[in-house]
């Protein structure tokens, strides 16, 4: 069984929803891009029950409050929501788990708060968000956020309706890594009834957020701050492991180079059967490993 919770924000709240014991081991658990906090529905159960598990929806997906009019989304506000829900809980020290762009959020975190995080678990991700490495790549997509949230704004849609079979099958053909039954479950929390039928909860300014992103050098020393305490899953039919990347994805190429030659051996990275939401297709796949790193006694994993 789950609670809910709501942390008062300025704007509004962010929502988020919890398992286990109060007392129990810290463990915020960070959701992907469009996603929210249900993606964690069918592996938390799997984990050690000792822990107290808080799943947050980030501002704009979920349950949790859009920001106010006129904002973009930029990447920083959503660690700041990480922020401000460790400081509703009172949590000085814990562990963040991360899938897809939480995991970037939670290797922000953790780059910026190093004396509050415990361990870190990234699932289908790297820690980073991966930025254009082209100048003028890089501009266009700046120029481009901005663009697009004066366009949204001045069309002023009114969010669509669908039926429940219709946002289902929406958010399946968006997402071809997730099943039927993977989708329902992140609709359950991602959408709200309405006369008119399903429509969506996020907040269409989330489409257009302003990334933050590092150079392979960065990432490599950051990851070396605080190595011996980092589990990285990847799927085998993913969107990081080599052989699923496009050939102009020199980033993630020349970091996965990094992690042979510098990181092998005090990070631990686990490769695993399954898709980009191997997590919430089939938990069991990484539960056992997610569990065995929550339990280790590493006493090297303090900075």
């Amino acid at each position: 069984m789950f609670s809910e919770l709501k942390f008062p924000v300025p704007w509004g709240h962010v929502a988020a929803k919890a398992w286990g014991p109060l007392e129990g081991y810290p463990v915020l658990c960070l959701h992907g891009w469009l996603d929210n906090a249900n993606t964690f529905d069918k592996l938390i159960p799997l984990l050690p029950r000792d822990c107290y598990y808080v799943a947050m929806d980030f501002s704009g997906h979920g349950l949790s409050s859009h920001r106010p009019a006129g904002s973009p989304y930029h990447f920083l506000d959503y660690v700041s929501d990480v922020r401000r829900v460790a400081a509703a809980l009172q949590w000085r020290r814990f562990t963040l788990m991360g899938h897809s762009m939480g995991g970037c959020v939670a290797g922000m975190f953790c780059f910026l708060y190093p004396e509050m995080v415990d361990k870190l678990i990234l699932l289908e991700n790297l820690g980073f968000l991966l930025g254009p490495e082209d100048t003028e790549a890089w501009l266009k997509s700046k120029r481009m956020v901005i663009d697009r949230l004066l366009s949204l704004e001045a069309k002023q849609q009114t969010p669509k309706a669908r039926s429940p079979e219709a946002a289902l099958q929406r958010l399946l053909e968006a997402n071809r890594h997730l099943t039927a039954e993977g989708g329902a479950i992140l609709l359950q929390r991602g959408a709200t009834e309405t006369p008119a039928g399903l429509v969506y909860n996020r907040d269409m300014r989330v489409h257009m957020h302003s990334r933050e992103s590092f150079t392979v050098e960065q990432c490599v020393k950051l990851l070396q701050k605080i190595q011996d305490r980092v589990l990285i899953i990847i799927a085998q039919d993913g969107l990081l492991v080599p052989h699923n990347l496009d050939s102009t994805n020199h980033f993630v190429k020349a970091l996965w180079e990094a992690f042979e030659s510098t990181l092998k051996q005090h990070i631990q990275l686990v490769e695993v059967p399954g898709s980009h939401f191997v997590h919430l297709n089939e938990p069991e796949v990484v539960s056992g490993i997610i569990g065995n790193f929550l339990t280790a006694k590493n006493t090297r994993a303090r900075l």
